[in-house]
């Protein structure tokens, strides 16, 4: 892990397309402000974790868990019509 001391409004650079810069520091809390582009997405790590589970999660369903999906039916109460 590469460390770096950075005062309030100085900046890093990651590649040539994203800059981190130190906007706040209150306390023990640093406010970051990261510029990248659009197809980069940027996320807290533990919202990072919780898309991946979710991603994971998904890919298990198996086609038995979603054969009802789109069908139209009766409202529960009515009968289907007779043909």
């Amino acid at each position: 892990m590469l460390v770096l001391s950075r005062q309030r409004d100085e900046t890093i650079m990651i590649g040539d397309d994203i800059e981190v810069t130190v906007v706040d520091i209150r306390g023990d809390k640093v406010r970051l402000g990261i510029s990248a582009p659009k197809e980069i997405a940027v996320h807290r790590k533990e919202v990072y974790e919780a898309i991946k589970r979710e991603n994971r999660a998904a890919a298990q369903v198996k086609p038995e868990d979603i054969s009802g999906i789109g069908k139209v039916g009766p409202k529960p109460g009515e009968s289907e019509p007779k043909a």
